[in-house]
């Protein structure tokens, strides 16, 4: 009975601390963006790490929080980025997949509320060898983008000065 207890005190922990494990992939950081007005869809990001020997993917995912959720990825089409559904987001034996801003993510249409910051919602990750995992999906400002800005160029010297008059 000691044994389940301390089970269950641990898979709390762990799902407070934002990790979810199942099989050898660990699901970590799961966060979303909160909506902005009547916007009528979301995504998720997080980090999937799988410390095994074999080559894993996520494929599918399920929320309550809206009619519909899938797997997407952007891609530059012709100059524009655009975002497209993928059938499964590989996770390589001894590897980190990050699902991030501007990369793959999980995508849920037709919210049937607004996201709000500090809320946090159930997200099941579905794996083709692990199997299911559950996580929680923390909401962060709307603004939020845990993004790499060390390689964009900033040169002011080409910026136009605005005239605030």
């Amino acid at each position: 009975m000691k044994i389940k207890s301390l089970l269950a005190a641990t898979a709390l922990v762990m799902g407070l601390a934002g990790i979810a494990q199942a099989g050898d992939i660990t699901v970590s950081n799961a966060w979303s963006r909160a909506s902005m007005g009547m916007a009528r869809a979301g995504v998720a990001f997080m980090t999937l790490k799988n410390s095994g020997k074999v080559d894993d993917k996520l494929i599918s995912a399920s929320a309550d929080i809206s009619k519909k959720v899938e797997l997407h990825t952007h891609l530059m089409d012709n100059g524009i980025m655009r975002m497209r559904q993928v059938e499964s987001i590989d996770v390589p034996a001894g590897a980190v997949t990050q699902l991030k801003p501007g990369g793959l993510h999980v995508m849920f249409i037709g919210l049937k509320a607004p996201l709000k910051k500090g809320e946090s919602f159930p997200l099941t990750l579905n794996f083709e060898k692990s199997g299911a995992i559950k996580t929680v999906v923390n909401v962060h400002a709307g603004g939020a983008m845990k993004m790499d800005h060390s390689k964009m160029k900033m040169d002011g010297s080409k910026m136009k000065k605005m005239n605030m008059n």
